[in-house]
């Protein structure tokens, strides 16, 4: 649905994006993370076409962006948000289902299915600038899939929601990849990428460090991590592993070098602890980020 192939931007003496390239499946929930001035927003500023590459190419299903493919294809919802703000919701939402190409007739059809589904219906007459911001932020999200995109771009869509609202959304968006709607979610909040996305890419300082499939990348970084909770006994450091941490009779180990998951099982065996569970703890996210960040950001000072 989406390639970013080689694409650079500068500003001034800025590097913003520093030849990045990612593909993105159809149907996919994708994941640009990535810290404050990583280059995302610049990034996705290009794929909409607000600005365009200094070199390389965005295709969006296999042709060059271009600004019909943007009117009609993408839904953009940015962090800074835009609403009118003394217009009424369901005026706001139809004047600007009508500027996507929707005809009078459906963007009031649509408009009702979308304040029902997002339940909404009792803010319909009131001004936008009444709105408190989680219910702004519902709006912005209606008003972002209204025209049915097939490519959807999120720039953190949680902000401001309570967890009931935040759900929905959520939902909604589960429902809409469903469906063939391929996102682009960006954000800082690794939590929400790990229940969400399906595959990532991480920039830092205008350039992509890492991209992959989420289960793929938590594999890739896992470091013989597990927790072990026993009914009965006592477990101590062993040629097998060591303790890492203790509460209760939950423990989490660190296999030693060259050891299996097996060596240590038959150790907890050896000293007659009942095991009620073993798995492996994967590295969240949020670990990798700041581990890939930090390393990244060391790496530059030195040089």
């Amino acid at each position: 649905m989406l390639k970013v192939q080689n694409v650079t931007k500068k500003y001034s003496n800025q590097l913003a994006v520093d030849d990045v390239s990612f593909n993105i499946q159809e149907g996919a929930i994708f994941g640009l993370l990535g810290p404050n001035g990583a280059g995302k927003s610049s990034l996705l500023r290009m794929v909409t076409g607000i600005t365009q590459p200094d070199s390389g190419s965005i295709y969006l299903n296999n042709q060059l962006v271009n600004s019909n493919a943007i009117a009609s294809w993408i839904g953009y919802m940015p962090e800074e948000r835009g609403l009118y703000k003394k217009m009424k919701v369901e005026e706001q939402i139809i004047y600007l289902s009508q500027l996507r190409g929707l005809s009078l007739t459906d963007a009031k059809a649509k408009t009702q299915h979308w304040l029902k589904k997002m339940e909404m219906q009792s803010w319909a007459n009131k001004p936008v600038q009444d709105l408190s911001k989680g219910m702004s932020q519902k709006l912005q999200f209606v008003t972002t899939v209204i025209h049915d995109p097939k490519l959807l771009i999120l720039d953190e869509p949680f902000s401001g929601l309570d967890p009931v609202n935040a759900e929905l959304i959520k939902q909604e968006i589960f429902e809409l990849a469903t469906k063939g709607t391929t996102i682009i979610f960006s954000t800082h909040r690794m939590e929400q990428v790990e229940e969400i996305c399906s595959e990532i890419v991480l920039m830092n300082k205008g350039k992509n460090i890492l991209n992959g499939s989420v289960d793929a990348v938590r594999q890739q970084f896992k470091q013989d991590i597990f927790e072990v909770e026993v009914s009965d006994g006592h477990l101590g450091n062993n040629l097998a592993f060591n303790i890492k941490s203790q509460a209760g009779q939950l423990y989490q180990i660190q296999l030693n070098e060259g050891k299996k998951p097996n060596d240590a099982l038959s150790f907890c065996i050896q000293e007659n602890a009942q095991v009620i569970s073993f798995k492996e703890k994967l590295p969240s996210l949020n670990d990798i980020f700041i581990q890939l960040v930090a390393k990244d950001s060391v790496t530059q000072f030195i040089n």
